[in-house]
Order: C-alpha cells, then sequence, then structure tokens
C-alpha cells in the first residue's frame, strides 16, 4: 500500500501492470479499494491500474475536521497529479462516480474515458417535492443513530432480498462501521448532488459511459436531457448496487467493451 498526501490526508493507492492507458477505479461510499479486487486482476494485464481508497474510508487517514465531497474530488485530481498519469479512463462506482465526474471537470487534460458503474440513473434530476421531508428526517436520524440509518439506507436502497447473504452481511457491515465524523457531514451533501451534476456535465469532455445494474431502472430521458456531451449505457443483470461482488465476470465484459471503445476514439482522432 502506498500513500500521497492530499488536502493534509493521507490518501492509500495501489498501481498494478502497465499498458497503453490507465484505469483509475474510485470506490463508492463506505466502502474500499479491495472491492475492485477482481477487476485489477482482469485489467493489470492489459492496463496501467490503479485504485485508491478515499479519504475516510479504508486505509485513508480520517484527520479532517471539515468533510466535504469537493475535497475527495480533489484527492483524486492529486493523485492524477503526484503519479503523472496520462490516458487516464475514470471508473467510479456510486458516489465515486460522482467524484470523478467532479475530478474531470476540474482537471481534463489527462482524462481521455469516463465509466460511471451503477450510478447517475436520475441524473441532475433534483428529488420530488415530496420526498424533501424524508431528506431531512433520514439526516435527523443520521445523527441520532447513525450506524442503524446507515444500515436501514443500505437494505433499502442497494441491497434486495435477492441480493446474496454474504453480500448483504459485507455492505451492511461497511455501512454500520463507516467514519462517523465523515458519514455525518456529507450525508447533506449527497441530496445536493444534482445540482453540482448540472454544473460541470457540460465541461466534462468525453462521453458519459454507464454500467448499470437492472435491480433498479436507469431514467434515459434524464441521460438525454442532461448528459450534453453525450452518453452510452450498458445494462447488466442483477439484484444489488454492488456488481463487482455480485457479477464481477458481467462488469468486466463491459467494461472492457467500454474501454476498447474509448481506446478506438482516441486512435480515430
Amino acid at each position: 500500500m502506498k500513500t500521497i498526501i492530499s488536502n493534509g490526508t493521507p490518501i492509500s493507492y495501489n498501481t498494478y501492470g502497465s499498458g497503453p492507458a490507465t484505469l483509475l477505479f474510485v470506490h463508492g461510499s463506505f466502502i474500499d479499494q479491495t472491492y475492485w479486487k477482481e477487476q485489477v486482476s482482469f485489467f493489470k494485464e492489459k492496463y496501467n491500474v490503479v485504485t485508491m481508497d478515499l479519504a475516510g474510508h479504508g486505509e485513508s487517514g480520517t484527520n479532517r475536521e471539515v468533510w466535504t465531497l469537493q475535497e475527495m474530488a480533489e484527492d483524486i485530481v492529486n493523485l492524477i497529479k503526484e503519479l503523472r498519469l496520462e490516458n487516464v479512463i475514470l471508473v467510479g462506482h456510486s458516489l465515486g462516480a460522482n467524484l470523478i465526474l467532479m475530478a474531470a471537470s476540474a482537471y481534463p487534460d489527462p482524462i481521455i474515458g469516463f465509466i460511471a458503474v451503477d450510478n447517475f440513473k436520475n441524473l441532475a434530476t433534483p428529488l420530488p417535492p415530496e420526498y424533501e421531508s424524508q431528506v431531512d428526517e433520514i439526516i435527523a436520524n443520521s445523527k441520532k443513530a447513525y450506524a442503524e440509518t446507515n444500515e436501514h439506507y443500505a437494505r433499502m436502497v442497494l441491497l434486495t432480498e435477492q441480493t446474496p447473504q454474504w453480500i448483504t452481511d459485507k455492505i451492511v457491515a461497511a455501512y454500520r462501521n463507516s467514519y462517523e465524523p465523515m458519514g455525518q457531514q456529507t450525508l447533506p451533501q449527497f441530496f445536493t448532488m444534482d445540482r453540482i451534476e448540472r454544473a460541470v456535465l457540460p465541461s466534462v469532455k468525453p462521453r458519459i459511459n454507464l454500467i448499470n445494474v437492472s435491480y433498479m431502472p436507469t431514467n434515459v430521458a434524464a441521460l438525454e436531457q442532461n448528459a450534453v456531451n453525450g452518453f452510452a449505457l450498458i445494462e447488466i443483470a442483477g439484484t444489488c448496487h454492488y456488481p463487482m461482488l455480485e457479477s464481477p465476470k458481467a462488469l468486466n465484459e463491459a467494461l472492457d467493451e467500454v474501454i476498447d471503445g474509448v481506446l478506438e476514439a482516441k486512435l480515430a482522432i
């Protein structure tokens, strides 16, 4: 495990393999870079593969008094700069997809591809007004009972009754045991992400490639309206938000297809 210092915090990362492009994998909320194990094994034979732990996650530091998604996106940019990465294809799962969107907007030059895994199912779309009171309730409940609120959210939104039990147990434990100061401060920011998406999408050069799981539908109309520089969607079968755990072979095949397309497009320029 290697580290850089970004925004005063140690950020843990690993590098594997070599090749014509760098695949930078960014995990989602409350999990860590080890979730990409099957992707690392598959892609390191062809590409330079980089994985990282977001601040407050995995082996990265927790020494921040103020936790913002903006700084987490800056950490991604700082890692790219520190490692002098070129021909970067960003791969982000869940929150990681939001963060790589912000990073690609802030530091576009080395970015040649953008892949979101099970995210942007309602791209740049605000919550309906009737859900606003539920948001307030979720935030209030998190302050009173953090672990229990996180578990409830994971079971209701990210997992289903059909999800294999070992995955359910792993995700519930990750959500319950996440670093509370980070979770408490970033939670309200999740509910304003639609505004950030609308603001940064026009400055993200690559097409938005989505690999989404069928357990929850994707709002294609929202993509057509808001993905101003184009999008492509691949859906894979699954019962939960974690295809890297449930369907690693299908995810690898979909990623391989998208990456091939990104590199073909670059060569054609």
